[in-house]
């Protein structure tokens, strides 16, 4: 409970609220409740219980007072509000129990502090002062360093590229190759694939946070994801499709927040219609994966994407990758798609109906289905370029350089020598 609150979040919560079970302790904490600049109405009258069930249907203050002189249980009733409770908040706890071992136990549940009957206006004054204090205090990771995190966004220039079944191989490469915590975010709110691909069960932990954005912290997160392995959590919808989406998207950036402090890498499956309605959710992205097809009309999207890019994610590293190639059947070829959009493609990835229906009956992503392919070859070529990003001049200091001993470079450097040596 007592976990480091973040500052400036959303401003659904309340500065003070408590909870006691006598009109004595009321009338100490009201007037110094009005002292500090917070509503005296979010003094009420109950004791632990009542809190639990106010709370569990709306969101915990950054302080909260609650009593425990009813509470026949005091650790198990802790437990309880724990439940209920958000991240961050600061909880005291008053009673009628003087006793050195229950204070001791209470501090080690995560109560901020324990004040004894009938309260002095003095100390309740000053812990409230302290506890202020703890959630204005600076973020901080343990072990005082700033944590790493990559993020990545995953855009295709037209639909059917199959952007998602990259998203959601990449994801599947980071956490279970690489062993990184990830989470994987399916924008797509009504025809995501990203559950499917790896035969889950969406949930509704993506509806619950549009409509509720107030409510994303990092309990919502751990509840709300669907666990794919040890590592991977995935966050998806498949709304009723008579439902419109009704955001003004800082829902997403709330999300992309909460993902930076619990995870070291992101993967956003992003339709490309989210670039126009909230172009801000590239504004924290490390790399873009522009996900392509050798026709006109995606070599002509992918000139307008670029151009976007260019203006609304400069800071971030665009890799653009020609997915599902077939040289024979393309309508343009890869040298005059490169000359049209003025850029280089930095992966080919052939098609191959063949393994993609396999990874779609097995219920796994493609690239866990297909190791041994030159389209899963490709995907983990993919997965190595991105990393490679933690090792570039501009994103060094954030992220972590140990994760370039995860990376096969020994393989990676004997393909490249092998490329050198042979003849052209």
């Amino acid at each position: 409970m007592n976990a480091p609150w973040k500052s400036g979040g959303p401003g659904g919560r309340d500065q003070f609220a408590a909870y006691t079970c006598d009109e004595a302790s009321l009338d100490v904490l009201r007037p110094i409740a009005l002292e500090m600049g917070w509503q005296p109405e979010k003094c009420n009258k109950g004791g632990l219980r009542n809190a639990v069930q106010s709370l569990s249907i709306s969101a915990s203050p950054n302080i909260l007072l609650v009593d425990l002189s009813e509470s026949g249980d005091p650790l198990n009733d802790i437990n309880a509000l724990a439940e209920v409770c958000e991240p961050g908040t600061v909880v005291i706890a008053v009673g009628q129990v003087n006793d050195v071992r229950l204070y001791r136990d209470l501090l080690a549940s995560g109560i901020h502090d324990y004040l004894l009957k009938p309260l002095s206006p003095g100390t309740v004054r000053d812990t409230l002062a302290q506890a202020q204090a703890v959630f204005a205090a600076p973020r901080t990771p343990e072990g005082g360093s700033a944590k790493s995190h990559l993020a990545t966004a995953v855009i295709g220039t037209r639909g059917g590229v199959g952007a998602s079944t990259l998203a959601t191989s990449l994801a599947w490469l980071f956490s279970a190759d690489d062993k990184l915590p990830t989470a994987l975010l399916d924008l797509d709110i009504h025809f995501g694939t990203g559950a499917l691909c790896l035969d889950l069960e969406p949930g509704r932990g993506l509806t619950d946070a549009i409509e509720n954005p107030s409510r994303i912290d990092g309990l919502f997160i751990e509840r709300a994801m669907i666990r794919a392995n040890d590592n991977l959590a995935i966050l998806s919808a498949e709304a009723p499709i008579g439902t419109p989406l009704m955001t003004d998207g800082s829902a997403f950036l709330q999300l992309e927040e909460e993902f930076r402090q619990a995870f070291e890498m992101t993967v956003i499956d992003m339709p490309r219609n989210m670039l126009i309605n909230f172009p801000q959710l590239v504004a924290n992205v490390n790399v873009v994966v522009l996900v392509v097809e050798l026709t006109l009309a995606s070599a002509r999207d992918a000139i307008r994407m670029l151009s976007w890019l260019k203006t609304h994610a400069a800071h971030a590293r665009v890799i653009v990758v020609a997915n599902k190639v077939q040289p024979s059947l393309a309508e343009i070829t890869k040298a005059d798609f490169e000359a049209s959009i003025e850029a280089s493609l930095q992966l080919s990835i052939p098609y191959d109906l063949k393994a993609a229906s396999m990874a779609a009956k097995l219920g796994q992503t493609f690239a866990d289905t297909n190791r041994s392919n030159r389209a899963g070859a490709a995907m983990r070529d993919l997965s190595r370029l991105i990393l490679e990003e933690t090792a570039g001049p501009a994103s060094s200091a954030a992220i972590k350089p140990s994760l370039l001993g995860k990376l096969d470079l020994k393989a990676f450097m004997g393909k490249a020598a092998k490329k050198e040596a042979a003849p052209r």
